[in-house]
């Protein structure tokens, strides 16, 4: 009895050794480098829009603010600067949305629209050059030494420099919706910032005066939504659970500041009528005026 239940048990173990070795290898037969195969993330949906109908709409403001993703809080964004772990960072992620695979000359499902016309979505960016000279990709020229110890001019391909870009730039619009009775926000738009010392400035002027801020391309946020749900971001805090990108914009989990509100002056930015402390006073005054008018609504 005793040597029937010794082979039964052995049979077991390396039926369960045979199963949990099958499970660490995915689809490609590749060795998984984790405890299993991710299925939880890259199957979301993003969770979808509550209607609103324009009656409901009592109150609305357009605002644009900017997250700088050299904060500790937006660092999750920023990094990787490049793809490791089935991670990406925020711009890199919009690229492989935008271009696809990069060097077919098909574009993605996402469409990159110009940021230089307007932040309106109107002029789409149709070319998978147009879209990467907006960050850094192309041709430059260098002195390289020949074998003869001459110096000769030469032409240098550069690809996209998505390091370069350290802010994001957020059109969104703050409303009252009275059917639901609260005070909500819905994302319009993304636009990744590249800043990056033009050195032909910086050597005029100095390393701080050279410093060059230009925006690459807006996307459409519900656009992007759903690519945005089948990726995680990195949590400092637990491994097994990680939010998707699409989680950290609509749960606002992100430091930003704003730059600019819908007004008369053809939507004129804070930087140009005011600077230094008094912008961070108009940028938090114009939040406070926000919530204040949520809070004046209510009568006790």
């Amino acid at each position: 009895m005793r040597k029937q239940l010794l082979i039964l048990f052995l049979i077991g173990a390396f039926g369960f050794s045979a199963l949990n070795l099958s499970a660490q290898r995915n689809d490609d037969n590749l060795p998984i480098d984790g405890l299993f195969e991710k299925q939880h993330v890259v199957n979301r949906k993003p969770v979808p829009y509550p209607s609103i109908r324009e009656a409901d709409v009592l109150w609305a403001k357009k605002i644009w603010r900017i997250i700088d993703l050299r904060e500790k809080m937006n660092l999750p964004l920023y990094y990787p600067t490049t793809p490791m772990d089935d991670r990406y960072s925020l711009i890199d992620l919009m690229l492989k949305g935008v271009i696809g695979e990069a060097g077919d000359g098909v574009l993605g499902d996402i469409t990159a629209f110009s940021a230089f016309a307007e932040d309106e979505f109107k002029v789409p960016l149709e070319s998978e050059d147009d879209i990467l000279k907006t960050l850094g990709a192309g041709t430059k020229p260098v002195m390289i030494e020949q074998e003869d110890g001459t110096m000769e001019e030469q032409q240098v391909v550069q690809g996209a420099k998505t390091y370069e870009v350290k802010q994001v730039m957020v059109k969104e619009i703050w409303y009252f919706d009275r059917n639901y009775s609260r005070l909500d926000v819905r994302i319009l738009g993304l636009c990744p910032i590249r800043e990056y010392i033009d050195e032909d400035i910086g050597d005029a002027a100095g390393a701080e005066g050279g410093i060059i801020k230009n925006k690459a391309f807006w996307v459409y946020f519900p656009e992007v939504r759903d690519l945005f749900a089948k990726y995680e971001v990195f949590n400092p805090m637990n491994d097994a659970q990680r939010r998707s990108f699409d989680d950290i914009f609509i749960k606002r989990y992100f430091g930003s500041y704003i730059v600019q509100e819908a007004n008369v002056f053809d939507n004129r930015t804070v930087e140009s009528y005011t600077v230094g402390k008094e912008a961070v006073l108009e940028s938090k005054r114009i939040e406070n005026e926000i919530f204040q008018w949520e809070h004046d609504i209510w009568k006790f």
